[in-house]
């Protein structure tokens, strides 16, 4: 990494040596008041001249000393002063500060800090006699070692016997005891003897000190062995502080509360309330040796040499370096920049925004030791971070591990130490693992952006458990901005940071970063709070889920979510494909030359160019390794990859996960936020499992040209994966059938050995599924109709062998399905094919190719057709094609010739006979008959005068002259069909009639001439109907027998609705059209029914 545009923090202020090289021990940040008293404290504090080199005189420390030293001196009546603030906050160092100024106070160094004291008391101190009560070192049952002023030592158990030794030795233990015995009393001494005892040493000259540390640490122990001591202690503070007000040059100054927070339980809470209480009657103000903008000049006179800290005003260019960064980040430090500045310059190197944050919250931490914590705390981070930190201030970034390490920094393990010791809920949080954990997800993001080069984001994490502290509290975003804005990192950047750690966070609380808003775009923006949580978050409960899934469930639930994603077989039925969704075995999917396309399971898993074991036992087997797969041409398989099988299981693991995170908070009181974060979560992981196991099945397994296993990776969109599939060409899938004349042997195919005739149909429809050079056809069938439609061209002949030897052929025709069955089905080449069978309506002119040169041929010239081994030229959009005929028998031919004419597809004619739609008579049939298309049918007004003129000079002609007269006039004899049906219509239409002496009609040719017609006489009009009477009304209609039915039904109702009027029904009954004459027997039949209705209801 390049050098920083900045000064580290470390090169403009230097770490003492004694902190640089680890001499400096972290315990020497707790001062004892009874070491110093004792005279066995370490230089730092017994020595005054090292003591006072060390001590910033902070306002209140100065203002503090300053009414204690005045009232020592008689100058005021501030007799009782407590230190307010909690333990490890200055509060015996205050006191030590007291005990240097008053024990000797004409030996005091030549240092500023203690010229600092002397100008703000205005005077020399004067020299006191100082009583330390250290109630930490007081043992409950055996008592502690003091010293009298003149130097003897006594071990002392009870607090007024320890008081009254250092005050006055010998003489003191004698003034409390009844009976003058310097012996120790059991009970608190009363206000009186302790006001003689505070006085005593103004025989010497000199004022009394009471210095009282560490109370709770001592009352709390006594009392719960022996709660009766609960009044004696309280009574002997009463009696003492009473006393004190009484002696003009005595002053009391007392820490109440324990430096560890277990005494400060509820019979520690008891105890110090009643102290408070006693101590509130008789004290002045309570004193905060060291304030919050105290910190600063305490941090650096304790860890810094003086000589690099000395002109603050070095410090500004590095200010100023530093605020140009962070107003990058934070635009009220842009618009405050020259507050900012001084307030910057106050703090440096440190950041004045850390130093309050440990402060205002974490004095609020019972096992914090505000003031020693600090120090302490930044001891051990900046002794560490001075070898790597290249940042100008020191702010979250000491807290870091040096780089390349992982976990957490031995600092930071402090602070977690800390953290872990509160209680929550009743539990507590073990805030070291909470923290490792954000910081390596921070570092695996900041090494994926690549873009934050001095750890911005592991700041950011840090920063925001700091300020996390006590439980509850939470940072803003303008905090995390402006504690590691000074490294300059772009806010792009560090905005796109803080949201991946969002996502990715386990301890961040969901809550707290609900409040992000969204972007103009529907982008999501960066939380405007930050609180790392005591319980983990829904990302932390859905890991450990994870976690629990086996993989057993996890395959199961795969298995019942393929079925359900449709893309992966839709469209595949409807093209014709037979479809297997996850068969169990090869045999479940058919061996029969069907297309057939099969969606496997996680087990057939592989990879482009490595079909699995899985995949190639469905290709190659039907029931065992010793039946192979015939059709292997007409089997496709889909198969997951195996990157995308496990991007699927890991969806699958990450729903399921979620699912469990939801039946773990079902019933129970859940935030509404974080509610429907779970809700949102588990609805995506939802909607996200189609898609991926969609996804997943990108691998094809099929059978290429040289008829090896291939396994090859097809690109999904958003089409359904067979048509995917079916459109990459390396499938070889041919949707469209082929053609006849691709079948054969010259075409694309090769399906036929040279000089073969003929194959088994069976054969050849199979042939594209088991030959591997083949296309894949898509629908078996189509093979099939190929082969039929083929048949049914010419192209081929089918032919079937029965049991019996005999053949069967078809050509020109569609076979039945029985024959299409029949495994002995041939397809046989034409030109080498003999028809047992001609089609007659192949005959028809028009269907075969050069059988007709004209209106009409002869059947000589039929049989020359069906000789064998004949081919013509057929005309095939703009090339000419041979068409190769198959051979017949004459008598095939002939029995064809006769059904075509019988059936009316061909006209015979043979000399004077003319037949069509009639068996040719025996005999008739030559090489010279004439045959062609039926003649064109005969209208009814052919037949009449106007057009045919000749047959009607007798005015009633025979149907005979009819005919004869007609094939005159066409030139050819007509067939007599033609003639009897123009007849047959004549007579139907009215414009001819039968006389009354014709032959019968209809009837053959031989008939005819009896069959006597002519055109009809005019008819009487029948009579008109009766008038209806006045007012009466009719219906006439011609009723079918079901409307008849109908009428019938609705006679009742009829009949109500016309009551009181006269009602009538007249029935005609017609049987015939005039077409024919009705039969007497049919015309006999209906009238026995009719006079069964009424006996003269009949037909006449």
């Amino acid at each position: 990494m390049s050098a920083p545009p900045w000064k580290p923090w470390h090169d403009v202020v230097k770490l003492r040596d004694d902190l640089r090289s680890g001499d400096l021990s972290l315990a020497i940040f707790a001062a004892d008041l009874y070491d110093v008293v004792m005279g066995k404290a370490r230089p730092v504090y017994r020595d005054p001249k090292e003591f006072f080199a060390l001590t910033y005189p902070t306002t209140a420390l100065r203002e503090l000393v300053t009414d204690v030293v005045h009232r020592l001196a008689g100058k005021n009546d501030k007799a009782v002063r407590q230190l307010q603030l909690t333990y490890g906050g200055g509060k015996t160092h205050t006191l030590v500060t007291l005990y240097h100024l008053v024990n000797e106070p004409n030996n005091l160094p030549d240092l500023p800090a203690v010229t600092e004291f002397k100008a703000q008391i205005g005077m020399t101190p004067p020299r006191a006699r100082v009583a330390a009560l250290c109630f930490d070192k007081l043992d409950v049952e055996r008592g502690m070692e003091v010293r009298a002023p003149n130097g003897e030592t006594r071990w002392l158990k009870n607090p007024w016997s320890v008081l009254a030794f250092q005050l006055a030795g010998s003489e003191g233990l004698r003034l409390l005891n009844a009976e003058g015995a310097e012996a120790e009393r059991e009970s608190a001494p009363a206000e009186n003897l302790l006001t003689e005892l505070l006085a005593m040493p103004a025989k010497d000259g000199l004022a009394t000190l009471v210095l009282i540390d560490e109370v709770l640490m001592y009352a709390r122990e006594k009392v719960g062995l022996d709660p009766g001591w609960q009044s004696k202690i309280v009574n002997f503070f009463q009696y003492l502080t009473q006393a004190a007000t009484k002696v003009d040059r005595c002053a009391i100054v007392a820490s109440l509360l324990a430096t560890d927070p277990g005494k400060n339980d509820s019979l520690g809470k008891d105890i110090i309330g009643d102290l408070h209480a006693i101590f509130r009657r008789q004290q002045e103000e309570g004193v905060e040796p060291v304030g919050r903008d105290d910190v600063a000049e305490v941090l650096r006179r304790r860890f810094f040499k003086p000589e690099s800290i000395k002109d603050k005003e070095t410090f500004r260019p590095h200010v100023h370096t530093a605020l140009s960064g962070i107003e990058g980040l934070d635009d009220q430090t842009r618009r405050d920049r020259a507050a900012a500045e001084e307030r910057f310059l106050r703090s440096y190197p440190f950041h004045p925004d850390l130093t309050d944050v440990f402060y205002q919250k974490w004095t609020n931490l019972e096992s914090f030791q505000r003031t020693r914590g600090i120090l302490r705390t930044f001891a051990i981070a900046l002794r560490d971070a001075e070898k790597w930190d290249l940042a100008p201030l020191v702010s979250a970034n000491v807290f870091l591990a040096a780089p390349g390490q992982t976990g957490i920094a031995e600092a930071a393990r402090e602070l977690t130490t800390v953290a872990a010791t509160e209680e929550y809920e009743g539990k507590r949080q073990e805030w070291g693992g909470v923290l490792s954990g954000e910081l390596e997800k921070a570092r695996s993001i900041q090494d994926e952006l690549g873009t934050l080069r001095y750890r911005e984001l592991e700041q950011a994490v840090f920063a925001t458990f700091v300020h996390s502290q006590p439980v509850g509290q939470k940072a803003q975003l303008r905090d995390l901005s402006v504690l590691v804005g000074a490294t300059r990192p772009s806010r792009i950047d560090f905005d796109k940071a803080l949201l991946r750690w969002t996502d990715e966070s386990w301890f961040l609380d969901e809550e707290a970063i609900a409040d992000a808003g969204t972007g103009p775009g529907g982008e999501k923006l960066v939380p405007r709070t930050w609180r790392l949580g005591s319980k983990p978050n829904l990302k932390q409960m859905h890991s450990d889920a994870c976690s629990r899934v086996s993989p057993p469930v996890i395959d199961s639930r795969l298995l019942s979510e393929i079925p359900n994603v449709k893309s992966l077989t839709a469209g595949a039925s409807g093209a014709g494909a037979k479809v297997h969704m996850l068969p169990e075995k090869p045999r479940d999917v058919d061996d029969d030359g069907e297309f057939r396309f099969a969606v496997l399971g996680p087990r057939a898993a592989s990879e482009p160019g490595k079909p699995s074991a899985e995949a190639l036992r469905f290709l190659n087997e039907t029931t065992g390794p010793d039946r192979p797969r015939t059709s292997r041409n007409a089997l496709v398989l889909a198969v997951p990859s195996v990157d995308g099988l496990e991007a699927a299981r890991n969806a699958i693991r990450d729903y399921l996960g979620w699912e469990d995170v939801q039946d773990a908070l079902r019933g129970q009181d859940i935030d509404p936020i974080r509610r429907e974060t779970l809700k949102l979560k588990l609805d995506e992981a939802r909607r996200r499992l189609p898609d991926t196991v969609r996804q997943a099945y990108s691998i094809v397994v099929t059978v290429g040209k040289d008829n090896s296993p291939e396994a090859f990776k097809v690109t999904l969109g958003s089409d359904p994966l067979f048509a995917t599939i079916k459109a990459d060409g390396r499938s070889r899938i041919q949707e469209t059938a082929v053609t006849a004349e691709a079948l054969l042997p010259d075409g694309p195919y090769d399906l036929w050995r040279p000089g073969e005739e003929a194959q088994r149909f069976k054969t050849l429809v199979g042939a594209f599924a088991e030959r591997p050079h083949l296309p894949k056809m898509l629908n078996r069938k189509a093979i099939l109709d190929t082969l039929v439609t083929g048949c049914v061209e010419g192209t081929f002949v089918l032919r079937l062998s029965r049991p019996d030897k005999s053949i069967r052929t078809f050509w020109r025709e569609s076979p039945d399905e029985a024959a299409l069955k029949d495994s002995s089905l041939e397809v046989v080449l034409p030109g080498r094919a003999n028809l047992t069978e001609v089609l007659p309506a192949a005959l028809v002119p028009g269907q075969l190719p050069g059988l007709w040169g004209g209106d009409s041929t002869r059947f000589a010239d039929v049989i020359s057709y069906f000789q064998g081994g004949k081919v013509v030229k057929v005309r095939r959009e703009g090339y000419d094609e041979p068409f190769e005929v198959p051979g017949a028998d004459r008598a095939v031919v002939a029995a064809a010739v006769e059904i075509a004419v019988r059936e009316g597809a061909l006209w015979f004619r043979s000399g004077p006979a003319s037949l069509l739609g009639e068996a040719i008579p025996s005999g008739l049939l030559t090489d010279d008959a004439e045959l062609a298309a039926p003649p064109e049918s005969l209208s009814p007004l052919d037949l009449l005068k106007e057009r045919l003129p000749a047959p009607w000079e007798t005015n009633t002609p025979t149907a005979y002259t009819l005919a004869v007269s007609l094939s005159n006039e066409r030139g050819v004899p007509l067939p007599w069909i033609l003639v009897r049906d123009a007849i047959d219509g004549a007579i139907r239409s009215k414009y001819l009639e039968r006389t009354s002496d014709s032959g019968p009609w209809p009837c053959d040719v031989s008939g005819a001439h009896l069959v006597k017609l002519r055109y009809p006489e005019a008819q009487p009009p029948p009579p008109p109907q009766p008038p209806l009477p006045l007012g009466a009304r009719a219906a006439q209609a011609e009723l079918r027998p079901n409307q008849l039915q109908d009428l019938a039904d609705a006679l009742g109702t009829i009949r109500t609705k016309a009551v009181g009027y006269d009602l009538k029904f007249s029935v005609r009954v017609q049987l015939g059209d005039g077409d024919a004459e009705v039969p007497g027997s049919v015309v006999a039949a209906v009238n026995e029914v009719l006079r069964g209705i009424d006996p003269s209801f009949e037909l006449k």
